[in-house]
């Protein structure tokens, strides 16, 4: 059976998975890449190495987030949020890195090959930390007894 999720259930989603997918649109080019997040207040955080989401986020800070659980064709959870993206820098730029690193990082197999979320320390100074300010957001379902 179909259905929307209510708060509750769209909260638990966001806040118990760290994969979501990023949607950006600039320069009549829309581009959707995967990305590791922590959600917090409203928030999401997440880091990224200069490239083209963050060019395209830069242009364009509208941008759509999504997130799902797919347990099989017929029983699975989606939620789709908006927002707006802001770049942080200072104290907030380190306490987000710090979120998401704590949250990542003991969901590796090699945590000790890892350092830092799997960054280079030399290259942490041209990591972009940034967090999306939500607007809105909305969450689907398909769950089906027979298949419980």
């Amino acid at each position: 059976m179909l259905g929307d999720l209510n708060k509750r259930e769209l909260l638990d989603l966001i806040e118990n998975q760290v994969i979501g997918r990023l949607g950006c649109h600039a320069n009549g080019e829309t581009y959707i890449v995967p990305v590791n997040y922590v959600y917090r207040d409203n928030m999401i955080y997440l880091h990224s190495g200069m490239g083209k989401k963050i060019e395209m986020m830069r242009a364009n800070p509208r941008v759509c987030f999504q997130i799902d659980e797919i347990k099989d064709t017929f029983r699975w959870k989606s939620a789709i949020l908006h927002g707006n993206f802001i770049e942080l820098s200072g104290e907030e730029r380190q306490q987000a890195m710090q979120g998401i690193i704590h949250r990542i990082m003991p969901l590796t197999d090699r945590p000790s090959e890892e350092p830092s979320h799997g960054i280079k320390p030399e290259l942490h100074e041209g990591i972009v930390v940034c967090k999306i300010e939500l607007t809105e957001i909305s969450g689907r379902c398909e769950t089906h007894e027979e298949y419980d």
